[in-house]
């Protein structure tokens, strides 16, 4: 079986499962029945278009690489989820392979199409482009029975791209003024260990976006700053912490490093963190904490952003898997030491429903979507993760988390605070 490298990114997100599962998953709603033997065929023949997405993580001797699995494993990228199926569906096992999963549920009010990725192998956006391939092999398949997608061939999964944009003295720099990160809080815990796996979520309706990009236009912030400062407050709100107040605590958020790039390129892992730390006093509001939070993102994407990030990574990931294990390990020393990890807040950005649509149905009619979102990573204690997809202009928030460390209900009253601090 022919393998292929790892990248540190990859290896990462793999390894991440310590404190989250890494399964990602977009829903998408239609109208209608879609035809299930026309999608299982498209799926196949993206797979099989992509070398990478026909493989498993392995590990062994020296560092993981993507090997490839056997034809016939493929099939497992395809299954039938049955009717009222509990979300989310199961994770994703990225040392088994193929790396995207297709689930066809039939609903009486039209089908429900999950697709699913794991973090190991891509980025929400690189899930989001699969979704798209997919249905556009969907479409031509529906016109034409033998048609096979373009092959990618063997791409670049690196950040290689990105990193070779910037000169020696711009990486030296970027090495010198990246801070580690230091967690100063988490959200409130039952206990410690597993649970149930649950999803909340809140959607806002379109005029919330509206006023979302007024507020942050009076400000000089963007859509996702604001986000960023309402989830900030929520959490110093569902803390009730008085050690919290006027004191700086941080929040890691994500850039998409393709923004350094001149084009699209196939899934990959292609999204760094950054950290964003604010103060705020009691009773604070959005307006309190706004600017703090646009000068913080601005002043991150006026320099090289994330090249710290892929150069951190870069250096351990240099050490050989050694090094690697001792990272993780000292990071869960961390954890468990102090009981503090700082919340993650992630933009996913627009669903664009040109990508899926038009979709001709089982009957032949033309379908429409009713909904889409992303569910993100399931987080257990002490990791805790809220992400925004935006479809038609409604704003969907989901939170990913394990019931029994989380109470269900600090979760939903936090999304309710989110909720009251946005315009």
């Amino acid at each position: 079986m022919n393998r292929y490298p790892a990248p540190p990114f990859d290896l990462f997100n793999v390894y991440f499962e310590r404190i989250y599962d890494p399964t990602m998953h977009l829903l998408l709603a239609f109208d209608g029945q879609i035809d299930e033997e026309v999608l299982r065929t498209a799926t196949l023949r993206v797979i099989a278009a992509n070398p990478y997405l026909g493989c498993r993580f392995a590990e062994g001797e020296g560092m993981p690489v993507w090997e490839e699995i056997a034809e016939e494993e493929r099939g497992r990228g395809f299954v039938v989820l049955p009717p009222g199926a509990v979300m989310p569906p199961p994770p994703l096992d990225v040392r088994k392979g193929p790396q995207v999963r297709i689930g066809l549920c039939r609903e009486e009010e039209g089908d429900l199409v999950v697709v699913t990725c794991h973090h190991g192998f891509c980025d929400a956006r690189g899930l989001m482009d699969l979704a798209r391939e997919i249905f556009a092999a969907y479409r031509e398949i529906g016109n034409d029975p033998d048609f096979q997608p373009r092959t990618t061939g063997l791409y670049d999964r690196s950040t290689d791209p990105v990193r070779s944009r910037f000169s020696e003295e711009e990486c030296r720099r970027a090495i010198e003024e990246e801070e580690p990160f230091v967690d100063r809080w988490r959200f409130p815990v039952e206990r410690t260990g597993r649970g149930t796996p649950r999803i909340a979520s809140l959607t806002l309706p379109p005029e919330r976006l509206g006023r979302t990009r007024a507020f942050g236009k009076r400000y000089g912030a963007t859509v996702n700053d604001v986000m960023i400062a309402a989830f900030f407050l929520a959490f110093l709100r569902i803390r009730d912490d008085p050690t919290d107040l006027n004191a700086p605590r941080s929040v890691l958020t994500a850039a998409d490093l393709r923004r350094h790039l001149d084009g699209p390129v196939p899934p990959a892992n292609l999204s760094a963190a950054y950290e964003v730390t604010l103060t705020a006093g009691a009773g604070a509001r959005l307006e309190d904490v706004i600017e703090q939070v646009a000068a913080a993102t601005r002043h991150r994407k006026a320099g090289a952003l994330g090249l710290g990030c892929i150069l951190f990574y870069e250096e351990i990931y240099g050490g050989g898997m050694e090094r690697v294990e001792a990272f993780f390990e000292g990071m869960m020393r961390g954890y468990l030491a102090t009981g503090l990890k700082n919340p993650v807040f992630s933009n996913l950005g627009i669903i664009d429903e040109t990508e899926i649509l038009p979709l001709k149905g089982k009957d032949g009619k033309m379908l429409d979507l009713s909904d889409a979102r992303c569910l993100p990573c399931i987080c257990w204690p002490y990791g805790f993760l809220m992400t925004l997809s935006t479809f038609r202009e409604a704003m969907t928030l989901v939170i990913g988390y394990e019931e029994g460390p989380y109470s269900t209900d600090t979760v939903e009253r936090f999304l309710e605070y989110v909720d009251e601090y946005l315009p």
